[in-house]
Parts: C-alpha cells; sequence; structure tokens
C-alpha cells in the first residue's frame, strides 16, 4: 500500500505542477483553490501516508489502510471535478464537492485511527 500511494502521489505532483504551471502561462489564477488541494491532499497527504505505510507494513496492509486509499483516491478526483467546474461557472457543484470531500474526510479519518491502532515502535 504504501509503494501505490507514493505512485499515486506522484501522479497527483505531476498535475498539480502543470495545472501551476499553466495557471502562471495564461496570467488566470482562477483555479488556484484546485490547484492548492491538488497538491497538498493529493502530493504531500498521499505522499506521506504512503512513507508510513510502506515503514509499518502492518498499517499499510490493514482494512482501515485499504479504507483511507480507496476513500482519499474515489474522493479527491471528485471533489477537484467539482471545485473545476465550480469555478468554471457551472452551478450546483456544491453537492458533488461535498460528496467528495467527504470521502477523503473518512479517508483520512481512518488513516489517523489506522496510524494509533498499527504504528508502534519496535
Amino acid at each position: 500500500m504504501g509503494v501505490r500511494l507514493i505512485q499515486i502521489a506522484a501522479v497527483y505532483f505531476i498535475i498539480g505542477v502543470g495545472l501551476g504551471m499553466f495557471m502562471s502561462m495564461s496570467h488566470d489564477f482562477a483555479l488556484s483553490s484546485v490547484h492548492a488541494h491538488v497538491n497538498l491532499l493529493g502530493w504531500a497527504s498521499l505522499g506521506l501516508a504512503g512513507v508510513v505505510y510502506h515503514l509499518f507494513p502492518q498499517a499499510g496492509g490493514s482494512t482501515a489502510g485499504k479504507i483511507h486509499f480507496w476513500l482519499h483516491n474515489l474522493g479527491l478526483p471528485v471533489m477537484m471535478i467539482g471545485l473545476i467546474l465550480l469555478n468554471s461557472g457551472v452551478e450546483g457543484m456544491e453537492p458533488v464537492i461535498a460528496i467528495g470531500g467527504t470521502a477523503v474526510t473518512i479517508g483520512i479519518i481512518s488513516f489517523v485511527y489506522n496510524v494509533f491502532a498499527h504504528v508502534k515502535s519496535s
């Protein structure tokens, strides 16, 4: 699970950097919130979780680790697509953003539970 999270974090990193370059070159920063969320919830958070799961394989292999992985990685794209559409003028995207955000939040709660349940010093 740790390696898988680190790999998907790298995908989010290139998306975040690409979006940042696009905004910079176009001088249109309407998607700054998407850029920030992709880099923080995608690249940084998932990368760090991947390191934790790699260092503590019992956490990465747990049910809580799998719940964290799937909820975070299903919820974040839903939330970001909703946020892109909302920032692009499509009304009514708040429920989409809320559904994705709730999935990510529950995933993160699973991660925190997992850390307290399975990350132990030797």
